[in-house]
């Protein structure tokens, strides 16, 4: 591995921009190649950024020197392209989610072992300062026992969102509201508050002319015993207005809002803590819904593939969300409530 690590990227659209940046940068990244099957698109990035683009994926991995591919297309192609670039030898960087079913994730990870290369799955508001020191307060015990926890993702996607792409909305290629938009507040969800023992859903395609759902509503109860909503809708009116986190333990109580996890509204417990004095100090207004964690997240890919560091997020922990997310689609499409872990056949 040489000391720069080398990326190429596939998939120039929406979230891209966003990856660019953070490789921008880190020193010690370098943007070598793009990629995307519309050539106005991949032309457009790669004159941008100015590096060679490519309209063929497999031609892009056998031609681009690269050390790791970002893969930023349709979730739904997100495994098949990922066990190329692992079959060539490349480490990958999937954006979430890494897959919409089971068997896709399971296939890249499989590949990625098999190939003894690492798999990373962009999981950014992980990393949002204030989610870091609400996690900080978790580790520290500061809540002790843990009793019910919300996730509101209030966001506005038009019609003309969807018709932008057509694999948007799709079940194919994309999912509904909590694969796409909300799969980051489905992921804080898992991850800060622990394992899911069951769900039951409801889901709805109120107003939006797409296969899958604009609106749902999921309850969990967690192994722990404490209980949990998330309620998500892309039809606010008339823009984006909240993506929050609430959690409430028996010695705690902290809600972290804004448009994207960025604020923290409430933070209250019953020990005094040093970490109280940084409520303040890391709240966050960033320009959109995907914050300012993506160039942390690339830090620590650099480490990790310098042997420093280990994955925040690797394959194996992008499932776990994934799971959540089909689990609140079996309850919604059954009318059931459904235990986790589920079959590997959805």
């Amino acid at each position: 591995m040489t000391a720069t690590i080398r990326l190429a990227l596939v998939g120039c659209g929406r979230i891209s921009a966003n990856h660019f940046e953070a490789i921008r940068r880190v020193d010690g990244l370098e943007l070598t190649a793009v990629c995307d099957t519309v050539e106005a698109r991949a032309k457009g990035a790669g004159e941008q950024q100015g590096v060679p683009w490519f309209t063929d994926y497999e031609r892009m991995l056998a031609e681009a020197p690269c050390d790791a591919v970002v893969i930023a297309t349709p979730s739904g192609l997100h495994p098949s392209q990922g066990v190329l670039a692992a079959r060539a030898g490349k480490h990958v960087i999937s954006e979430k989610p890494m897959a919409i079913s089971l068997a896709g994730a399971d296939a890249l990870v499989h590949a990625c072992d098999e190939a003894r290369v690492h798999l990373f799955v962009v999981k950014q508001n992980r990393l949002n300062a204030p989610v870091q020191l609400l996690k900080r307060a978790l580790d520290k015990g500061r809540f002790g026992r843990l009793f019910l926890t919300n996730t509101t993702v209030h966001w506005s996607r038009p019609q003309s969102y969807y018709d932008q792409a057509p694999w948007r909305g799709t079940w194919e290629f994309d999912g509904g509201a909590f694969m796409n938009q909300a799969s980051h507040y489905v992921d804080l969800m898992q991850w800060l508050v622990g394992p899911v023992e069951s769900v039951i859903a409801k889901t709805a395609t109120l107003a939006r002319r797409i296969e899958s759902e604009d609106t749902g509503a999921a309850v969990l109860k967690f192994r722990n015993g404490a209980l949990g909503v998330i309620e998500v809708t892309m039809l606010t009116y008339p823009k984006n207005l909240e993506g929050s986190f609430t959690l409430i333990g028996e010695k705690g109580t902290v809600k972290i809002g804004g448009t994207a996890v960025n604020r923290i509204e409430h933070w209250s417990f019953a020990d005094e803590d040093p970490d109280d004095a940084e409520v303040e100090r890391v709240n966050t207004d960033p320009p959109s819904v995907y914050g300012f964690g993506h160039e942390p997240y690339y830090r620590n890919v650099l480490k990790v593939l310098r042997g420093e560091a280990v994955p925040d997020t690797d394959g194996r922990g992008g499932r776990k969300s994934l799971e959540l997310i089909l689990g609140i689609y079996e309850s919604a499409k059954t009318g059931r409530e459904v235990p986790l872990p589920l079959r590997a056949s959805l």
